[in-house]
């Protein structure tokens, strides 16, 4: 009598190879689906697209502080606009950075140097060369390390001015911040294909630029020049 087990096919070897390389496969297929979503989950926290969030917001909080300075204390209409124009605008871009950071579950501020993340694509990352010691005298280290961030001493020195001076110093400080703006956005483009990241990139490259342009008009108009450009 035949028991069980007897009854029981043993598998070939032909069958066995077959089983193997199947198994394989679905190994193969499973390492490749975690690099796939690894590449594609949400950025790390020492990642380009962290680091541009982080400092563009930093940027953006100085523009729209000089912003206002030259909307409350001008009467020039269009210059109050253009000032009003960049408040609502890059307030409006600093609520998205920040809730990038909080969908990706990293902090808004990081111990890592500003430019970091850029370190080795065109920026120091941690020493200003974009802008030189004269443009921003006094600049905290943090603000130093970004492209034409103002020192707070021509911050000070805006608050006090008046008039056509304000609005001389307010365009030549913002074109320069601007320059900055852009050459952190193109930074990003060169480092991510994140689409969200690289769509707002592109629009802060395309807007302020147009702005550079709108406010060299603006500062002609008054018989002055921009401050000497950051620009490589």
């Amino acid at each position: 009598m035949e028991t069980s087990a007897e009854k029981i096919p043993t598998p070939s070897e032909p069958r066995r190879r077959r089983v193997a390389v199947a198994v394989l496969a679905c190994l193969a297929a499973a390492v490749a689906a975690v690099l796939i979503l690894g590449r594609t989950g949400e950025p790390a926290d020492a990642s380009a697209e962290a680091g541009f969030a982080r400092d563009m917001a930093v940027h953006h909080a100085q523009a729209v502080e000089m912003s206002f300075i030259a909307r409350d204390g001008g009467t020039d209409e269009a210059l109050r606009r253009l000032a009003y124009d960049i408040i609502v605008t890059q307030t409006a871009q600093r609520g998205i950075f920040m809730g990038w950071l909080q969908q990706w579950e990293l902090t808004q501020a990081s111990d890592r140097p500003p430019m970091a993340w850029m370190a080795g694509h065109g920026h120091g990352g941690g020493a200003s060369t974009a802008a030189s010691p004269e443009a921003s005298p006094g600049s905290a280290s943090g603000e130093a390390a970004m492209p034409g961030m103002a020192s707070e001493e021509e911050l000070q020195r805006l608050r006090e001015a008046t008039g056509k001076e304000q609005e001389v110093l307010f365009l030549q400080l913002m074109i320069r911040h601007h320059e900055g703006g852009v050459e952190m956005a193109e930074g990003l483009l060169r480092l991510s294909d994140r689409d969200e990241v690289v769509t707002m990139a592109r629009h802060i490259v395309n807007s302020q630029s147009g702005e550079i342009k709108l406010m060299k008009d603006m500062l002609a108009q008054r018989g002055a020049q921009p401050l000497p450009s950051i620009r490589q």
